[in-house]
């Protein structure tokens, strides 16, 4: 499994950066994911969570 925020789906950015000379190479920009406790209706799961679905709520920590 790659990681990808299990709530909004956010993964993997690809693109190249390009050096003054404009000589290209392959970037790879991941997302800022934490594994926490989310409760669920099935109960509490650890999932794999982007910063930005935790700081607006969109998931409940599990104590």
């Amino acid at each position: 499994m790659g990681k990808v925020c299990e709530i909004c789906g956010k993964g993997p950015d690809f693109g190249q950066s390009i050096s003054h000379s404009h000589k290209s190479t392959k970037k790879k920009r991941k997302p800022n994911l934490h594994r926490i406790k989310v409760k669920t209706e099935s109960g509490e799961q650890r999932l794999w969570v982007c910063t930005r679905c935790i700081r607006s709520g969109v998931v409940k920590k599990a104590l």
